[in-house]
């Protein structure tokens, strides 16, 4: 192709190298514990110029995927990427996850800097590619599984911080975890909370905690994936029987996963994380949760502004979340980015952005 008939948004070059940084404490939940952020950062350029950043973010203990299969998968992708038009995104994606099905969060960390070079060189925000239905998300904050008395004063900090939204690690030992959620109840009775089980019950122990709870007059707003991620069947049967929302996470990674919960009534809710399929198919999977009135949530691994930040831009881009937890760059030591969102209390303000998804290195 003549160098003057290029288009303006074809991809001339992308690169990746390992993201590290350390989080501020231990973040345990129920199926392991993390000390630091050991991301990918994704960059690609178009043959305007324009350069997008995008991050993968493994999480061994849910998805497993590592760093270093995540660093690999996406150097393995460049001569897929090199070459292509940006604007042909969707295709472009198919063609990702063709080939690397099995790496979701290095399939996601590409999209996102596709995507945010492509509305960079555009003039728009990527709010605005994706619907523009809000202008800002209120986020929760995330307590991992520590001594009720920990959780407590983590819990009073972060309301002193404007949280009215507390989400609880749980699943390890139901009498620890009923131990727990009241010292937290017990400290922040202003808040609301949700209950995080990481597939760490069986369906009886899950009732069995509500019912504790609902014996002290605490009473969640949701209950995250209690029981293993393909046992739906237990699933349904804790959110036929839970008096509260329940909500499937690791259970859905494509909206094949969505529709499948959705038929079967196994829960009502769906958490959609970038980082479990990808932005295209995070689309998807909201399309079918809308379709089948499964209320909508939007989650996130271990993650730093730049992945928050693309979250948040799709979150409020579609609209009507119900619940936003997108914390985890709270939970940093240091942040090397700058940009995405204006942060006022738990409240993320995204109409300042007017490129992309506005994030940008320190």
């Amino acid at each position: 192709m003549a160098r003057a008939n290029r288009s303006p948004t074809l991809i001339t070059q992308m690169s990746a190298e390992p993201l590290d940084i350390p989080l501020l404490a231990p973040f345990a939940i129920a199926t392991g514990q993390v000390t630091a952020l050991r991301n990918v950062l994704l960059r690609v350029t178009l043959a305007d110029g324009t350069e997008g950043l995008g991050e993968a973010a493994p999480f061994p203990p849910s998805g497993g995927e590592t760093q270093e299969t995540a660093l690999a998968a996406a150097h393995g992708m460049i001569p897929l990427v090199a070459g292509q038009d940006a604007a042909h995104w969707r295709p472009l994606a198919a063609s990702l996850t063709a080939h690397f099905e099995a790496h979701a969060t290095a399939r996601a960390g590409v999209e996102m800097a596709i995507l945010d070079a492509l509305t960079r060189s555009w003039g728009i925000s990527l709010a605005q590619f994706f619907g523009g239905a809000q202008t800002h998300l209120q986020t929760d904050i995330t307590i991992p599984i520590e001594t009720p008395a920990q959780m407590a004063e983590l819990a009073q900090r972060y309301t002193g911080m404007g949280a009215g939204v507390l989400k609880l690690k749980v699943g390890t030992q139901s009498g620890d975890d009923l131990e727990r959620v009241l010292a937290v109840a017990n400290a922040a009775p202003t808040c609301d909370l949700i209950l995080d089980g990481n597939q760490g019950f069986t369906p009886p122990e899950a009732l069995a905690l509500l019912t504790s709870l609902a014996r002290e007059d605490v009473h969640p707003i949701l209950f995250e994936q209690p029981v293993h991620r393909h046992d739906l069947a237990g699933l349904r049967f804790v959110t036929e029987r839970a008096g509260v929302p329940v909500a499937a996470d690791e259970s859905v990674h494509t909206a094949a996963d969505a529709l499948r919960v959705a038929q079967m009534g196994a829960a009502n809710v769906v958490n959609i994380k970038v980082m479990k399929s990808g932005l295209i198919e995070a689309l998807q999977i909201a399309s079918v949760c809308r379709a089948a009135h499964l209320s909508l949530m939007v989650g996130a691994m271990i993650e730093s502004r730049l992945a928050i930040a693309a979250s948040a831009h799709f979150a409020a881009g579609f609209g009507g979340f119900r619940y936003v937890d997108l914390d985890t760059p709270m939970l940093l030591a240091e942040d090397p980015f700058k940009g995405g969102y204006v942060q006022e209390g738990m409240n993320y303000q995204l109409a300042q952005v007017r490129r992309g998804h506005g994030v940008t290195l320190n």
